[in-house]
């Protein structure tokens, strides 16, 4: 029981390490293609990976941690002002980043015990949830957030004809982003999660 814990603690610490590394550090964590949208984000994959294998609490509390690191870029370095603006707003930042972390572990968790090819279809479904919750949930919350004044951020999303639905301009503008993240996470979790779930179980 003590040896399960200790690996846990481990397992927990060098995620969250990987984490730092890839808010903190260039291109890694966040990859600019347009300098005046929000760069795509590989960390969806960390997140995703992460709660396939410690499960929906800790995927949570993973994602707590993704949501606190983008509240403070947000406010200490953000890339562009679309990033600024919205996830200066805590709901913005951490209810989309918990969410993902705790759907991830929760779909895992669910096709833990099939069959090999069953499981790596449900890795495969996680990375995609992981990377479509944050997506999806940052577009609902912002919609909502900014609602009262949506010029506010709708000046720095590009050209759009006037009475637009807010929402409908942040699917056209972030829903790509999403679309991409979505796959590669989708495609990246069973190849990395199949053979670190084998190791763990021999540690």
């Amino acid at each position: 029981m003590k040896q399960k814990e200790i690996t846990k603690m481990t397992i927990t610490a060098v995620f969250i390490a990987l984490l730092l590394v890839q808010t903190f550090v260039p291109n890694i964590g966040y990859v600019r293609i347009l300098p005046t949208l929000p760069a795509i984000t590989t960390i969806p994959l960390t997140i995703a990976v992460y709660a396939s294998l410690m499960g929906p609490k800790l995927g949570a509390v993973l994602g707590l941690v993704w949501g606190l690191t983008r509240l403070i870029v947000a406010y200490t370095q953000p890339g562009d002002m679309v990033s600024l603006l919205l996830f200066q707003n805590p709901l913005v930042s951490l209810v989309p980043s918990i969410l993902a972390g705790w759907f991830a572990g929760l779909i895992s968790k669910y096709f833990i015990q099939k069959d090999n090819k069953v499981r790596r279809l449900g890795y495969t479904f996680s990375g995609a949830v992981t990377s479509l919750t944050n997506t999806i949930m940052v577009i609902i919350i912002a919609s909502l957030c900014f609602m009262n004044n949506p010029a506010s951020l709708t000046t720095y999303l590009g050209h759009f004809s006037q009475g637009t639905p807010l929402f409908l301009i942040l699917m056209m503008t972030l829903g790509i982003n999403g679309l991409v993240e979505a796959i590669f996470t989708a495609v990246m979790v069973p190849l990395i999660v199949t053979p670190l779930n084998y190791v763990i179980k021999r540690a």
